[in-house]
């Protein structure tokens, strides 16, 4: 029975048992999609990563990246912790590396201090896509028109990964949301977007609130979408930077950073290592 070592982490938190938990596989090399998809949902994680030989030039490793549904061209939070597991593994204090993904490749900044670590990465070009009308894109959340925010309507948009940025007026709206899964496959799936992203954000200060909802359930910290919400920002408001609070609702809160560098955005946080072990197979 093969072993495989195996990093659990949490994401974009400085605390133990905060943000979003990831568990990455390392040495996956021989491992199959079916045995990847089958560890993920034994693991019941928002993603679970496994670390391969890069097949393209310059990149460092191949980041697979599977949620319990299947497999994604790309995430936030796995792509951060995977390069803090594979740094905490190679004993490095300061690494820079070259990801790739179903995306195509990512370039992440890591620097580490025993368990606590900060990681960045420079997402994909922005690409703005259609905008949706308020009560289409709230109602999967239970929320209505009156509960948008009157001046930004909802868009889709990527850095990476296709997301439904829908701006609320307000903290109540955000706590008073409840998803209908059915409701959000039927929104999401013609747009081909991943996640509804509600998002109160205060221009006066470049912080945001967001709570994320996919095809099943709540995602305490979306790296993926913090991305899109700076670039959508940047495009509706000419603001190129923002804060992002998530994951209080589900007692797992989270800080995400997102600042525009060139047609890029750079999404950063803080990584907690939990467990390092072996995973056998």
């Amino acid at each position: 029975m093969p072993d495989y070592p195996y990093t659990l982490l949490d994401v974009f938190t400085s605390t133990p048992l905060e943000g979003n938990g990831l568990a990455v596989v390392h040495d996956a090399d021989d491992l199959d999609d079916a045995t990847m998809l089958a560890f993920a949902r034994e693991t019941r994680l928002s993603e679970t990563t496994f670390v391969q030989p890069a097949t393209v030039a310059g990149a460092d490793y191949r980041n697979r990246i599977f949620t319990v549904a299947g497999e994604l061209p790309f995430a936030g939070h796995p792509s951060l912790g995977t390069a803090v597991a594979v740094a905490q593994r190679q004993g490095l204090r300061r690494a820079r590396f070259t990801q790739q993904t179903g995306a195509g490749t990512q370039a992440i900044e890591v620097e580490r201090e025993a368990q606590l670590a900060r990681a960045s990465m420079l997402q994909e070009p922005a690409w703005l896509g259609p905008e949706v009308a308020r009560a289409q894109a709230l109602a999967p959340a239970g929320l209505s028109a009156h509960d948008a925010d009157p001046a930004l309507s909802p868009q889709v948009v990527s850095t990476g990964l296709a997301h439904l940025i829908a701006p609320v007026a307000g903290a109540d709206a955000l706590a008073r949301a409840q998803l209908h899964p059915g409701a959000l496959a039927a929104l999401l799936e013609p747009l081909g977007a991943t996640v509804l992203y509600l998002a109160w954000c205060d221009p006066s200060d470049g912080l945001a609130r967001t709570r994320g909802f996919f095809h099943d359930g709540e995602d305490p910290a979306t790296g993926s979408a913090a991305g899109p919400l700076c670039a959508y920002l940047s495009a509706r408001r000419g603001q190129d930077s923002v804060e992002i609070s998530q994951g209080v609702e589900m007692g797992r809160p989270s800080r995400l950073e997102a600042a525009l560098e060139g047609d890029r955005v750079r999404v950063g946080g803080d990584v907690v290592v939990l467990v390092e072990g072996t995973l056998r197979l």
